[in-house]
């Protein structure tokens, strides 16, 4: 069977830069940010970002390149025989699954929310009722079935028509449409009053935000950031599963594959960063505290949107916008999911599209029953749900476990070796990787994601 290619270079940074920004970017990162004392936390996420995520990208793109095959099949072509590197593949195919099993859920509450905006049931409503609403739709397990349904028959109908003709064309025009919808949106945020003090906030590193009231209590703030910011610029590229690999294996040789790292890495940034300058300079705006956690996108802003002139329709844009960012994300991973069905049974496209969207609807039914008929499993602790133990296993587990594999294999005689990685991924034009670099990311990059990895498993003992 052919290997399919992208038909532009716009069309395959958009696909794999939408892989990446999704509800980590328009969600996770502005909480973030405000949990961890502003601009010193943003200075921090692009340093981590240039020196731990975008190297182990480039890998991943190296290895889908190179092997022309999705993940679940990379390792055949390009690990020594008799070796166990496979066994990875697998995993990070069903990686993709259970991340799919929450994300379609998550993704129709996006496009939910849009829809009760755009028909105006969320205005006039007073804090209690916005809480109300959003609690009202967990509890329904028939409303979210079906827009997690609508999310996925969507999702594998555009796969099904192919990678130029489905996911590159439609990702192409829902992307710049998301750019173009997130710049009007920061723009309104920017000039509302006290808008300034918000984007102060957001951009100028304070120290007087992580001081504490001893020494002790300064470092272990600091501490808290400088972790916080590794793993937001870490899992916010979508590494570990094979979701960027696959981008890779569509990919010619006319550019290097770190200027394309540092390409998706930026537009991956640009999207996080502007969702901050539109959710801080309301929250400013309307006295909302800017550390309000993960409810700050259903519970917190339609309260400011309420009461913002024009707040319909700026609520409407701004569902819209966190509807395109999610569903760039799940167009990206089920591409994946259908190579690799391609790749493992010779089945065609549209076949493996049909049987997908059985599965993926079966194994998402448990996380929209986990916030009512099954409420009372609570896997980690009182209060937790199905989705929380799914996030857990994708989020703590498989990416920074399946980014260390990756790092491993490309650096390893026993695995693929630095100089066959390096060599793939400075084919083309564009910037190297440089000779120098093989002793950071063989001997200091591994320990920086190890610990990382180490650390996001004891996240299990402190959820």
């Amino acid at each position: 069977m052919q290997r399919e290619n992208f038909k532009s270079r716009l069309g395959f940074l958009l696909l794999s830069a939408g892989c990446a920004i999704g509800i980590g970017n328009v969600w996770r990162f502005p909480y973030v940010v405000g949990q961890n004392g502003g601009g010193l936390f943003v200075l921090l996420y692009v340093f981590f970002l240039i020196t731990v995520g975008v190297p182990i990208l480039t890998m991943e793109f190296a290895i889908g390149r190179a092997s022309r095959k999705s993940g679940v099949c990379a390792y055949q072509q390009l690990a020594p025989k008799g070796s166990h590197w496979h066994i990875h593949g697998k995993l990070g195919m069903i990686g993709n699954y259970t991340l799919m099993a929450f994300y379609t859920s998550v993704t129709g509450w996006m496009l939910y929310y849009f829809y009760r905006s755009l028909t105006g049931q969320l205005s006039g409503l007073d804090p209690e009722q916005v809480s109300a609403a959003f609690g009202s739709m967990l509890g329904q397990p028939v409303t979210m079935g079906f827009w997690m349904v609508i999310i996925v028959i969507l999702g594998f109908f555009v796969c099904s028509m192919g990678l130029q003709k489905g996911v590159e064309r439609i990702t192409k025009w829902m992307m710049l449409a998301l750019l173009a919808i997130m710049v009007i949106l920061a723009v309104n945020s920017i000039f509302l009053p006290g808008g300034a003090e918000g984007v102060q906030f957001y951009l100028v590193p304070n120290l007087e935000n992580v001081q504490g009231a001893t020494a002790g209590e300064t470092v272990k703030n600091v501490l808290h950031i400088l972790s916080a910011a590794i793993n937001q610029s870490f899992f916010t590229l979508s590494l570990g599963i094979g979701s960027m690999l696959i981008f890779g294996s569509y990919l010619n040789k006319e550019h290097t594959l770190l200027g394309e790292s540092l390409n998706v890495a930026a537009l991956d940034t640009f999207v996080a960063f502007v969702s901050g300058l539109i959710i801080f300079p309301a929250c400013i705006s309307y006295n909302v505290p800017v550390d309000s956690g993960p409810p700050l996108i259903f519970i917190t802003l339609p309260n400011v949107f309420n009461n913002m002139p024009g707040g319909r329709l700026w609520g409407s844009l701004f569902f819209l916008f966190m509807s395109f960012a999610a569903f760039s994300t799940i167009l990206a991973v089920f591409e994946n999911l259908l190579a690799c069905c391609m790749d493992l049974w010779g089945v065609t496209r549209k076949k493996a599209a049909v049987i997908n969207t059985f599965v993926v609807i079966a194994i998402s039914i448990p996380c929209v029953l986990g916030f009512n008929v099954l409420s009372g499993f609570t896997p980690r602790g009182p209060g937790s749900c199905v989705l929380d133990l799914e996030d857990f296993i994708v989020s703590n587990v498989l990416l920074p476990g399946g980014s260390l594999l990756y790092l491993l294999f490309c650096v390893k005689r026993t695995g693929w070796g630095f100089k066959n990685y390096q060599k793939e991924a400075n084919e083309g034009k564009g910037p190297k990787m440089p000779n120098w670099i093989r002793g950071y990311v063989t001997y200091v990059l591994p320990v920086i994601v190890g610990l990382l990895f180490i650390q996001s498993l004891l996240g299990w003992k402190m959820g």
